[in-house]
């Protein structure tokens, strides 16, 4: 997305008739819309005159450098000089160009170079993070035979163009698998988009995947690039790809067959050049055989795929995982907690971890905050983790103690995740290794709703 900040109206629907065959474009006439447009949405680039009313384009650089996601800065004016070129950089801006001499062909080139630039600040201090230590939490920590055999196929994969699909429970860690995927490839340098399928509507995924015409909908007040356009070059990393219903799948299909799609309200054909990374927490071809899945689409996802062990199998990569939370938080909170008790240390291997490694991790953050010495006891850890093996019984293992039907025995699990999290529906969900979409739908059909 691209924002033009100029008070003259030919200027600045000038600029955005030129430039909006290339971006999602919008524009204000002021520093306080743009502001207000900065905000809320996130831009990549802001293209600002220098003379504007009230507040100049120098201090609305400041303001915009500031933000979280600061976009690349370019300053434009007809009162050009090397002295306000100089205090343009200084003030953050990645570049200055006089509107006199001004020229869309080398706009558009100046545009690219910055954001070329920007991409490439943000690859190398993701490297520099990661390279900080061996086992930071940008890594995958696991010396099991199972983790093994995935960096072995993650290692084969990540220099090919194939598509690749991740299967795995909630909180195996899929998309960190997808982002070193991504960083050992060739598209390193190009961005990594990534969506997660079953937190939002078959519509607005739509729209978010695709991008969207003005008019194509109520509330479609301006174009909108969709994520295959954002991730032209890089990689796009769609997340529970078995949600997505029958119509995204097919334009799905189009795009893996011929890599074109059509924004929604448009009949423009549009091309990316995109890798395209799938995972799922569920089995996809029990959705073919369901009838809810298309088979066709399954085979073009499923060209690679990589299966990420549970924790419970693969209880030796446990103690590795720990210490690394462990130096993370403690370094976090500033906190010398540096090792485990015997039992502490036994409590999370024998634990079934239903949630997984983010279950783990949330369980790490907790007993460091709780810790009152330099290690991790029994009483630091959550309730389940201290009741010994079997604490958190799945639906399977409450239906071998208990004689219940497999309906009781999820009922059962669901309340009691529920009570543990004190009623927090994000955290019961991770607990039982679910979606917290998922969740709600089992609350319903329990009519559990009030809890």
């Amino acid at each position: 997305m691209l924002l033009i900040v100029d008070d003259e109206k030919p200027t600045r629907e000038g600029l955005r008739a030129a430039l909006e065959d290339r971006y999602d474009v919008y524009v204000a006439e002021d520093a306080q819309s743009a502001i207000e447009l900065l905000e809320r949405e996130h831009f990549r680039v802001l293209l600002t005159d220098f003379r504007l009313p009230k507040e100049d384009g120098m201090k609305l650089i400041t303001r915009a450098k500031s933000l979280s996601r600061p976009p690349v800065c370019i300053l434009m004016t007809a009162y050009g000089s090397e002295e306000l070129a100089v205090e343009a950089m200084k003030r953050g801006a990645d570049d200055y160009i006089a509107k006199g001499r001004l020229q869309i062909d080398e706009l558009e080139m100046r545009i690219a170079r910055a954001l070329r630039q920007q991409n490439l600040e943000v690859e190398n201090t993701s490297l520099r993070q990661q390279l900080d230590s061996k086992f930071g939490v940008e890594n995958i920590i696991g010396e099991s035979p199972a983790m093994k055999e995935v960096f072995e196929v993650v290692q084969q994969v990540a220099p090919t163009p194939v598509t690749v699909l991740l299967q795995g429970e909630s909180g195996t860690g899929k998309e960190l698998v997808a982002r070193a995927i991504h960083q050992l490839s060739p598209r390193n340098r190009q961005p990594l988009v990534a969506v997660h399928a079953a937190a939002l509507s078959p519509a607005l995924l739509e729209s978010e995947l695709f991008g969207h015409e003005k008019g194509a909908f109520t509330g479609a007040s301006e174009r909108r690039i969709g994520l295959f356009e954002e991730a032209q070059g890089g990689t796009l990393f769609l997340d529970e790809i078995g949600e997505i219903d029958a119509t995204i799948q097919i334009k799905l299909l189009r795009f893996l067959g011929e890599r074109t799609f059509q924004r929604v309200g448009s009949n423009k054909t549009l091309t990316a050049d995109v890798r395209l990374i799938t995972a799922t927490n569920k089995r996809l071809e029990d959705l073919v055989k369901a009838g809810t899945f298309r088979e066709d689409l399954y085979y073009r996802l499923c060209v690679v795929e990589i299966c990420l062990p549970p924790l419970r199998e693969r209880t030796s990569d446990i103690p590795l995982l720990a210490q690394s939370f462990l130096r993370e938080f403690s370094r976090e909170m500033g906190k010398d907690v540096k090792d485990f008790t015997v039992e502490a240390l036994e409590a999370l291997i024998h634990y079934s971890w239903p949630g997984n490694v983010r279950e783990l991790r949330s369980a790490l953050e907790r007993a460091v905050v709780l810790c009152r010495g330099d290690r991790i006891t029994v009483r630091d850890l959550p309730v389940a983790m201290r009741e010994g093996p079997g604490a958190a019984a799945t639906p399977r293992q409450l239906l071998a103690q208990n004689d219940l039907t497999v309906k009781e025995a999820e009922k059962q699990l669901i309340m009691r995740a529920l009570k543990e999290a004190n009623g927090n529906r994000t955290q019961a969900a991770a607990r039982i290794g679910m979606s917290r979409r998922t969740l709600h739908r089992k609350l319903h059909s329990h009519h559990l709703e009030g809890l």
